[in-house]
C-alpha cells in the first residue's frame, strides 16, 4: 500500500483561510471561540489524519474553550495546523500540548489585538470617517466606507500572515520546542495555571454555607464560624471537589449536576441546612 501523503500543501493552507472566515459565527458563551476554530481546522484534520480515531480526537480537543482576539487567532490556527501536521506523521510529543499551547497563546494575542485593533486602528479610522462625515455636512458616504474597507483588509492580511506565516514558523517552532523539552513543561505549567484559576474561581462562584449553631456552656458555637476558621471556603471546595470527581471517576453528566445542585440548593435551604 502507498504511503498517504499528509503535508499541508499551499492549496490546503488556503482551504484553511477561507474556512476561518467563518471563525466567530461558533461564538456562544460556554465554547467561546471553539466552534469557530474546529470548523477552521476542518481542511487541516480531514487531509492530515487517515485514522478515525485520531481524527475523532483531533476534532474533540479543539472543542475545548477557545477565547482571544478574533484576528490574532489565526497565528495560533496556524500553529495548530503545523502541530497537527506533525502529531500526525511524527506520533512524538503528547497531544494533550496542542491544547496548552494554545491556551497559553491567548492571553497574549488577546491583549496585543485589543491594544492595537480595537484600542487603536478602530477609533483612528472612525474618527476619521466621522470627521469626512460632518465636514459634508452629512452627505457622503466615504467615510464610513473607508472605515468599513479598512478594517476589512487589515482583518484580511492579519488572517493570511497568522495562518501562512504561523503554519511556515511552526513547523520549525514545535520541532526546536520538542527537542528541547519544552512542550512537556508548558503541558504541566499551564496544566497547573488552569487548576489555580479554577480554584481561584471556587471561593468566588460557589456560596454554600450551614446555618446551625450550638451552646457550649454560656457560649453560642456556629459551625460555619467554626468551618471557615480552620479552612476558608471549605464547604463549596469539597462540594467542586465530588462534582469533579463523580463528571472524571463516575462520568456523570454535567447537566444532571447542575439540576442536582440546584435540588441540593433549594431542599438545603428549605430544611434549613444551608444557609443563603
Amino acid at each position: 500500500m502507498a504511503e498517504i501523503n499528509t503535508k499541508l500543501t499551499k492549496k490546503d493552507l488556503w482551504k484553511l483561510f477561507f474556512y476561518s472566515e467563518g471563525f466567530v459565527t461558533g461564538f456562544n458563551y460556554e465554547k467561546q471561540e471553539a466552534p469557530g476554530f474546529v470548523f477552521s481546522m476542518i481542511p487541516v484534520l480531514e487531509k492530515v489524519y487517515s485514522d478515525p480515531e485520531e481524527k475523532k480526537d483531533a476534532y474533540r480537543r479543539h472543542t475545548e474553550l477557545f477565547l482571544t482576539e478574533a484576528r490574532l487567532s489565526h497565528f495560533v490556527i496556524g500553529l495548530t495546523a503545523a502541530m497537527e501536521e506533525r502529531n500526525a506523521n511524527e506520533h512524538d510529543f503528547d497531544p494533550v500540548s496542542i491544547g496548552a499551547i494554545k491556551s497559553a497563546l491567548m492571553g497574549p494575542l488577546a491583549g496585543i489585538g485589543d491594544s492595537l485593533y480595537h484600542g487603536t486602528l478602530r477609533p483612528i479610522m472612525a474618527g476619521l470617517a466621522i470627521s469626512m462625515v460632518i465636514a459634508s455636512n452629512y452627505t457622503s458616504v466615504l467615510g464610513p466606507v473607508i472605515f468599513v474597507a479598512v478594517m476589512a483588509i487589515v482583518g484580511q492580511v492579519i488572517r493570511y500572515i497568522g495562518i501562512f506565516k504561523g503554519y511556515e514558523k511552526g513547523v520549525a517552532f514545535v520541532g526546536a520546542m520538542q527537542s528541547s523539552g519544552m512542550i512537556s513543561k508548558m503541558t504541566r505549567y499551564a496544566g497547573i495555571a488552569a487548576y489555580v484559576v479554577i480554584g481561584g474561581f471556587v471561593s468566588n462562584f460557589v456560596s454554600m454555607s450551614i446555618p446551625w449553631s450550638y451552646m457550649a456552656g454560656e457560649t453560642e458555637v456556629s459551625i460555619q464560624t467554626t468551618l471557615d476558621g480552620m479552612v476558608p471556603g471549605l464547604l463549596p471546595v469539597l462540594y467542586t471537589l465530588l462534582m469533579l470527581w463523580l463528571m472524571k471517576k463516575k462520568k456523570a453528566n454535567p447537566i444532571l449536576l447542575m439540576l442536582l445542585t440546584m435540588a441540593v440548593g433549594v431542599i438545603g435551604y428549605a430544611c434549613g441546612i444551608l444557609a443563603s
